[in-house]
């Protein structure tokens, strides 16, 4: 059988049969940053509902599709669970809000958005959000094994920044958390903070924020197991880690991942995230 194809011709392993939808191309600028804000919501719709959230804290960021200097975010204060497109905000490197409302965003998350879109212009969007797994593996200030196959994903894509600075309120913590980040990760392990993952897309980033979640939750659980001192945990070997990243963690294949959860949110929704 040949392989099938995505709606914008690309071929992931994964796609058999028929053609899925892939990463849209737009005819505007005005449709392409609405589709980034339904998205955003869609995400922090997903987060919330994982249980991902812990008060204000928690934050994305998409790079403007016009504007490489300018990213959207979130308002703080706002539940993930009731994000809409129209609640993303537009800011630049400055902090200022460009467009949307006049609301408040986290400074902590501006600090580090702001530092990494600028020092790595690949970087579309960004995640971070509390949670519990990602928190207590943080603690070992150490990165991921590859104990399952999802953990290939980030095979040789994971980076750790082994300092703790306290809440990030200053730009130069923003700027060592962005250096921390090595060309090619697209997940980051803060010591005692948790996790942050980038992407391509808010869908992507998203899709490996929840991913890197349930494997911290993994990781603990084989920690723990293994003190038994009757079982030996057996980590994939080199070359089946690097065949499943590649044939598992590219833009493509992690969008396509998250559109369960994107389509559900919206069913859940009944259209009002997009508004």
């Amino acid at each position: 059988m040949s392989p099938a194809t995505t709606s914008n011709g690309s071929t992931p392993e994964i796609v058999m049969g028929g053609e899925l939808v892939g990463i849209p191309t737009f005819k505007s600028i005005e449709s392409h940053r609405q589709w980034i804000r339904e998205h955003m919501a869609a995400a922090f719709r997903v987060l919330a509902r994982q249980g991902l959230i812990e008060g204000v804290a928690g934050h994305m960021s998409v790079r403007d599709p016009q504007e490489e200097h300018q990213f959207w975010m979130n308002p703080l204060g706002k539940h993930f669970a009731m994000m809409k497109a129209s609640d993303m905000v537009l800011v630049d490197y400055d902090g200022n809000i460009i467009q949307g409302k006049k609301v408040a965003i986290n400074a902590a998350g501006f600090h580090i958005h702001s530092a990494i879109h600028r020092a790595h212009p690949h970087v579309h969007s960004v995640c971070h959000a509390h949670g519990v797994y990602g928190r207590a593996w943080s603690a070992f200030g150490k990165p991921l094994e590859m104990l399952v196959q999802d953990s290939c994903v980030f095979y040789n894509a994971q980076s750790v920044y082994r300092t703790f600075g306290g809440v990030v309120f200053d730009q130069r913590e923003g700027e060592q958390i962005a250096g921390a980040l090595r060309e090619g990760a697209k997940g980051l392990v803060l010591q005692n903070h948790g996790l942050l993952t980038v992407g391509h897309t808010v869908d992507e980033a998203a899709s490996l924020f929840t991913l890197m979640e349930r494997l911290c939750k993994i990781q603990l659980l084989v920690e723990a197991a293994e003190k038994s001192d009757k079982l030996e945990r057996i980590v994939i070997a080199d070359e089946e880690a690097k065949y499943t990243f590649d044939t598992t963690s590219t833009p493509e294949s992690l969008f396509i991942d998250f559109q369960p959860e994107v389509e559900y949110e919206m069913f859940l929704s009944g259209g009002a995230l997009r508004k």
